[in-house]
């Protein structure tokens, strides 16, 4: 799983691309939405974990109208504020939340692989299995 970090400052993007890489993703960081997009089109994410702040205090036009940032799923990250602290309104889009003084490696995982996961349908265990035999037709019943 290819995870795209982006923040607004390069210690801060750098910082979340090693916790992630930690936890077990491959990471890529990007500071901005601009350097985001070029990055984005670079590695093609499965999921952008963003810093919060960027979320929230910076316009997003470019980011929803780009080819492959606005088809991926987007984990708010941060360090200061949990996810019941978040505005409301600001919340659209995003596809979870992290906390990252609170959430150890697994959860991590978690919450990157099922905000990847979201969007696929799969079918049960043994749902697309056929019998080794075809049924009769309606014409054989008679």
């Amino acid at each position: 799983m290819v995870v795209l970090c982006v923040a607004r400052h390069l210690y801060l993007a750098q910082h979340l691309a090693r916790v992630l890489a930690q936890a077990g993703a491959e990471t890529r960081s990007a500071v901005g939405l601009d350097e985001a997009r070029l990055v984005a089109a670079d590695c093609s994410p499965d999921v952008v974990a963003a810093d919060y702040d960027v979320l929230a205090t910076l316009p997003l036009n470019e980011w929803e109208q780009d080819d492959v940032l606005s088809r991926r799923p987007v984990i708010a990250v941060s360090l200061t504020r949990r996810p019941g602290e978040s505005n409301a309104l600001d919340v659209n889009g995003i596809a979870g939340c992290l906390y990252l003084p609170e959430v150890g490696a697994p959860g991590v995982l978690r919450v990157l692989q099922a905000a990847v996961e979201r969007g696929t349908v799969r079918a049960p265990n043994g749902a697309l299995s056929w019998p080794g035999r075809s049924l009769p037709h309606a014409a054989e019943l008679k």
